[in-house]
């Protein structure tokens, strides 16, 4: 297995994060900001959420987008989150289960689904020939999420493996640290092809620069992603606001928009 080594001049990861993190105007004294470990795939759904979240609420929400696993040992490290939006919710339950969480927080916001994307160069006909795409010389390298800390990643080579593809595609196979640089070693020309999440394919960077075909999905298994407020958060209840949010109307019309698949909300994660 070929891993992209991920470049970062500064440790801990997340104390380089909160330095580049964008601040907004000064807040009033009674506005908190919120700080979220968002999962990549969440990189343009969040911002929306966030912007439709700060139009009736004094509090700002500033989120940090990263891999799962990557968020998941960081937290588990001090790392100075509020609330933490996972897009497996295995490490949301770990995270209960081990007291970094604060309890009954804990609830599925959405499934992610994948998709195989190419760019509008690169001739191939993914929605006729789908998979058979991966196949063609034309594609020399196929990007994918590293599947030791992304579930996006986990999930592309269970179907690559589901559908027998992956010891004939594993030497075209590279890997991005996060499902968002996996998708920007496509758009950049790196890769000709990758598996990546279906909001990224749904975008506005990247849904008219290429075409995807949708993964059946019983080829992985559901990409149940979960939120909770962290157990270390000074905002606990900023934090447990802005999921309260996230639950209603504005937020599900928002992330279907963005192509996941919004749960019940009187539903609990399965195995709870």
């Amino acid at each position: 297995m070929k891993l992209v080594p991920f470049a970062s001049s500064c440790l801990p990861f997340f104390l380089c994060a909160a330095a580049l993190t964008p601040r907004g105007p000064a807040l009033s004294p009674q506005s908190r900001e919120i700080r979220v470990a968002a999962a990549a795939d969440l990189q343009f759904a969040m911002k929306d959420l966030a912007a439709e979240y700060e139009k009736g609420a004094g509090n700002k929400v500033i989120p940090t987008f990263g891999s799962s696993g990557n968020f998941f040992s960081q937290i588990q490290n001090g790392a100075p989150f509020d609330a933490f939006f996972s897009a497996d919710v295995e490490y949301a339950r770990k995270l209960e289960a081990s007291g970094h969480a604060e309890p009954g927080t804990l609830f599925m916001y959405a499934i992610g689904r994948i998709v195989i994307w190419v760019p509008a160069g690169v001739r191939v006909d993914v929605a006729r020939n789908h998979w058979d795409v991966l196949l063609d010389p034309e594609v020399q390298r196929v990007a994918v999420a590293n599947p030791q800390h992304a579930p996006y990643g986990r999930a592309a080579v269970d179907a690559l493996k589901g559908a027998g593809l992956f010891e004939k595609l594993e030497a075209k196979i590279v890997y991005g640290e996060n499902i968002s640089q996996t998708a920007q070693f496509v758009e950049s020309g790196n890769a000709q092809a990758g598996i990546l999440s279906y909001s990224h394919a749904l975008s506005a960077p990247m849904k008219d620069k290429g075409a995807f075909w949708m993964i059946p999905q019983d080829l992985y298994p559901p990409i149940e992603q979960a939120a909770v407020v962290l157990k270390s958060s000074a905002q606990k209840d900023a934090a447990r606001a802005f999921l309260a949010f996230v639950k209603g109307p504005a937020a599900r019309a928002i992330l279907e928009r963005y192509g996941f698949t919004v749960p019940a909300v009187s539903a609990p994660p399965k195995g709870l």
